[in-house]
């Protein structure tokens, strides 16, 4: 139940949608079993041609539950219009009108109803996916390093979609079946309380038939889920690596496994399906059974007097009618019980904690003025230590190179600098604060970063440089370009800056996409700039377009560069080496040549290449 009322959370405020839609329910189930009524005075009229069939009522009826009462006001209403003479046809031409105006009444509340529950199903569902991904988005960057991006984004999408049972039938488990139920049994009452017992003895049945098959469906529910989520897993990562996949032969690896993964998720649908489709069938298999029982003994009440032929067709026409409602309630909780468990999945989601968050009284970081410190920093993935006690500085305005042996650790030490992870000991500071105690927004506000692995978005190329500033004019973004090294590949494009890149700019060659992320970073214009293999990946003519634009990117600002090419960063104020998360060697280019160490072999190995 708490997951049920955390989901109807979403739909607040409720009372916007419950108390329209109760009005309309109830009216919608007044005229609906009120037309069934109809039939009554309707047989009794065919019955008795002579007289009219109905009682001639010159006063208004007190009112009654019975049927009775219902001869009677169409008996006053019929006086009002026709007076104390008219014809066995003007009377059935009135009730035809009585039944066309009560059932255009009763759909036209029932449409009014639906509106209502769609527009808080459309409104509920939107609020919610809203908020599962914007707590996606503030998820540290450790939570997508443990969880497979196919199954958060199964979370986001079908997940939420069939959380809209758990909340659109809400209400109408709430309202709309209870009250046809209710009003159909009074009905049934007023017309024969004989019969009634009958069917007040018999209708629990079919709910605890219905409802132990009901039951059973919630954990099917959920296995069917994460089953979705995985077969969406294996799509996104083929998807993504199509061509590893084709340069590897690996077609047939790849298909084995997602028709494994498809056939269990089809396996548990169907069987879902099968107790679904059950509960249909039996409820009207057990309502025509009932109905035949009523059929035997209605007879014998009319046949002895104690009910008239047109009663017992009505309670007939009424009892066949209480299986829907009774059908739709037991289904609505099917249905619901489907919504909480897709809901648990995404609640889990939504309950996952970041772990990189602003303290109480996080402070703004307004102006970077002194240097970024490392004292004794330690960093673990899990139980595995990858950074061992690691200490120096950057100050304001200098270049600082991280080089060493790919795995050392000097990714992950550019990666604690805008807090992607926390140190899991000593201490990183700006400024002489300590970087957990700033605000995070405004810490990575004064930093820009430049990647090997570029990302860039299905969106055009101005968009993907805007990134960097949103409130940037065009001119300034095509300045941006220009300080890149990416005019002259723009305007080479069919529509400039308007052209659209494709996925992950896939329609760019390496160094236009890298040009592009340097555009980006220049239009941000940070105070802070990190640089993670920037060229390691690009052939020599782009590398140099490249490295140009860098060059012009770090002049007059505080910059962390890691390079496997030396030849890039070699007028660096100074170059750290990174072996195994420990810092090996520290000094300018000509110092550490001079010291014949690390630096010197991998200058003198980058040289014979």
């Amino acid at each position: 139940m708490k997951t049920y009322w955390r989901l109807l959370g979403f739909a607040k405020p409720i009372e916007k949608y419950a108390i329209p839609y109760f009005f309309y329910t109830l009216l919608y189930a007044f005229f609906n079993v009120f037309t069934f009524t109809l039939i009554t005075p309707i047989v009794t009229v065919l019955f008795q041609p002579d007289g009219g069939g109905l009682p001639h009522v010159e006063q208004m009826p007190p009112f009654s539950l019975s049927i009775d009462y219902v001869s009677d006001f169409l008996g006053y209403l019929l006086y009002q219009i026709f007076g104390d003479t008219y014809s066995t046809i003007s009377v059935l031409v009135f009730l035809a009108g009585v039944v066309i105006t009560a059932s255009l009444l009763s759909n036209l509340f029932r449409y009014l109803g639906q509106r209502t529950i769609e527009n808080m199903r459309i409104r509920t569902l939107a609020r919610l996916r809203d908020d599962v991904y914007n707590h996606v988005l503030d998820m540290n960057i450790g939570f997508f390093s443990n969880e497979r991006k196919g199954d958060i984004m199964s979370r986001i999408t079908s997940d939420v979609q069939v959380v809209q049972f758990c909340i659109t039938n809400t209400l109408q488990v709430a309202f709309r079946e209870p009250f046809l139920i209710i009003s159909y049994v009074i009905a049934m009452l007023a017309i024969s309380i004989k019969l009634s017992i009958f069917s007040v003895v018999y209708l629990p049945v079919v709910a605890l038939i219905i409802g132990s098959i009901v039951k059973r469906l919630r954990r099917s529910a959920k296995e069917v889920q994460e089953s979705f989520g995985e077969l969406t897993s294996v799509l996104d990562e083929s998807l993504s690596g199509m061509k590893v996949i084709k340069g590897y032969n690996a077609e047939g690896f790849f298909g084995r496994k997602f028709v494994d993964i498809n056939r269990k998720f089809s396996d548990i649908s169907r069987h879902i399906a099968y107790r679904q489709q059950l509960a249909s069938p039996m409820s009207e298999f057990l309502g025509i059974v009932a109905a035949a029982g009523l059929l035997i003994f209605g007879g014998v009440l009319v046949t002895d007097g104690s009910l008239t032929l047109g009663g017992f067709l009505a309670y007939l026409a009424i009892f066949t009618q209480i299986t829907r409602p009774m059908r739709s309630f037991t289904d609505a909780f099917a249905t619901i019980n489907q919504g909480i468990a897709a809901g648990e999945r995404v609640l889990s989601l939504l309950d996952t904690d970041t772990s990189i968050k602003n303290t109480d009284n996080a402070i703004q970081l307004e102006e970077f003025r002194d240097r970024i410190e490392f004292r004794n920093v330690r960093f673990a993935y899990g139980e595995r230590e990858v950074i061992h006690g690691i200490s120096f500085s950057v100050r304001k305005g200098e270049t600082v190179a991280l080089v060493g042996p790919s795995g050392g650790g000097k990714s992950t030490i550019s990666d604690l600098i805008p807090r992607f992870y926390d140190v899991t000991d000593g201490e990183l500071t700006i400024d002489g604060h300590n970087i957990k105690d700033y605000d995070i927004k405004s810490l990575r506000d004064k930093m820009g970063i430049v990647a090997q692995d570029t990302v860039l978005f299905n969106d055009s190329i101005e968009n993907n440089i805007r990134l960097g500033n949103h409130e940037a004019s065009r001119e300034e973004v095509m300045n941006a370009a220009r300080v890149a090294n990416a005019e002259q590949f723009i305007s080479e494009t069919p529509e400039g800056l308007d052209t659209n890149i494709g996925d992950r700019g896939a329609k760019l060659s390496g160094g236009q996409r890298q040009r592009l992320s340097i555009a980006r970073a220049v239009l941000k214009n940070p105070e802070i700039l990190i640089l993670d293999e920037a060229t390691s990946a690009l052939d020599t003519e782009s590398e140099k377009l490249v490295q140009e634009a860098l060059n012009t990117l770090l002049k007059g600002r505080t910059s962390i560069v890691i390079a496997h090419r030396l030849s890039t960063i070699h007028n660096a104020d100074k170059i750290i080496v990174i072996e195994q998360g420990h810092i090996t060697e520290e000094g300018t280019h000509a110092e550490l040549l001079a010291l014949k160490g690390t630096y010197a072999k991998l200058i003198e190995m980058q040289q014979l290449s």
